[in-house]
């Protein structure tokens, strides 16, 4: 590690009155590859730190001059060894010139005594090599520092763009679709988010919905609903031309995002729960890809429930098959989909407990985002566990007004 600084050019500054003294100093340093500069009084070797700072001092100088000298320096905000040399045998100056500042102290004319001299510079050289190291240790840190600021502003403005793109993909709130009323609610807990949701009308009494959990967090995950709200707007052009009608079956839906996932190679799966809701035929048929917890169906005579079902995640098996369930709608209705965040917003303990909460709050009239928002006190709540994602689907058609149940 000492090879950094042994390279360095190590300066000595000498302040001494004694020409012969300064010159007989810097004859024993200069050959031993020190750079060595001398000055006679404090004043013109102060006003030499302009061009260049010393590593190492060596000053005949009184207590006062040494307390000086040290003053100057540590308004410098550096640290540089003073050795003072003074010819007096009292023992006082030498504790004063100590308790001034300085680090070492040789007796005159001991300063020309080789050994003695190759003691202190050793002794200094260690604490310059020591200076030089922290210094470089500083300044690299301070460089990876400034590196690792500008990476983190970087990916803050990376995550404000890709946050900005998940927010236009979303479909909006407080839509009405054919006779269904929804809205949504996406609290992620990065700045970018894992779940993901979309509805939209399929023919004039078809209404496709469905919510996504992607697996793990930040922008990778992220991506993956990029690709979800592509498919499904590619499916629905598909549908409009054509040329494809998967997106009427929920299973094969999940195909096709099951097909398409593994294809990105990102190791990534997905949960979801898709449903298509015919209002001509009051009809519920969804698939699940390993949702949880299943969304609630709750109608108007006071009836809630979670919805049946099972199935394989999607994104994980090259040939997965997926169950189509079918469930009568013959009475107003309210649909529920939750993300599994939400199960971790729930102050009860054991599973059973939160399920069960979930099913109070909604068979309760807790129907709309905003009131099971309120019931969750999920706008308080400012670091979330898990990312939460909500659709809450409202049916506004009067069974008695449906052609097929009359």
């Amino acid at each position: 590690m000492t090879s950094r600084t042994e390279r360095l050019l190590v300066r000595i500054l000498i302040i001494d009155a004694d020409d012969k003294a300064r010159a007989e100093l810097a004859r024993y340093l200069e050959p031993r590859g020190f750079y060595v500069s001398g000055y006679p009084n404090l004043v013109t070797a102060l006003a030499s730190f302009d061009d260049s700072t010393p590593d190492i001092i060596f000053a005949d100088l009184a207590p006062t001059g040494i307390q000086e000298l040290a003053g100057s320096l540590d308004e410098a905000e550096t640290y540089i060894p003073i050795v003072a040399c003074s010819s007096t045998e009292s023992s006082t100056d030498v504790v004063d010139a100590i308790r001034a500042g300085a680090s070492d102290f040789l007796l005159k004319p001991s300063c020309n005594d080789k050994n003695a001299l190759s003691d202190v510079i050793r002794k200094l050289l260690e604490r310059v090599r020591v200076r030089r190291l922290n210094q470089l240790y500083r300044q690299e840190l301070e460089d990876a520092n400034s590196d690792l600021r500008d990476g983190i502003a970087e990916l803050r403005a990376d995550q404000r763009a890709g946050r900005k793109v998940q927010l236009r993909m979303l479909p909006e709130k407080e839509q009405m679709t054919g006779g269904l009323y929804v809205d949504h609610l996406i609290k992620p807990s990065l700045y970018l988010s894992g779940d993901f949701l979309d509805y939209f009308p399929l023919t004039d009494d078809k209404t496709l919905v469905y919510i996504a959990d992607v697996s793990g967090h930040g922008a990778s995950s992220a991506f993956v609903t990029v690709l979800l709200k592509n498919l499904s707007n590619r499916l629905q052009r598909n549908f409009r031309r054509g040329s494809s009608d998967d997106i009427l079956y929920p299973d094969r839906f999940l195909e096709r995002v099951n097909s398409e996932l593994l294809d990105t190679g990102l190791g990534k799966h997905v949960t979801i729960f898709v449903g298509i809701i015919s209002l001509s035929e009051r009809t519920l048929e969804y698939a699940v890809g390993a949702h949880f917890p299943m969304p609630v169906l709750s109608f108007e005579d006071g009836e809630t429930a979670f919805l049946e079902g099972s199935g394989l995640p999607v994104g994980l098996f090259e040939t997965p098959q997926w169950e189509v369930y079918k469930v009568p709608l013959d009475k107003p209705f309210h649909l529920i989909l939750f993300s599994d965040g939400i199960l971790e917003v729930i102050r009860q303990k054991s599973l059973d407990e939160k399920e069960q909460r979930l099913l109070e709050l909604v068979s309760g009239g807790r129907h709309t985002v905003a009131s099971l928002s309120e019931a969750l006190n999920l706008d308080e709540i400012t670091e979330l566990p898990d990312d939460i994602g909500i659709v809450t689907v409202t049916d506004t058609v009067s069974v008695s007004d449906t052609p097929s149940l009359k």
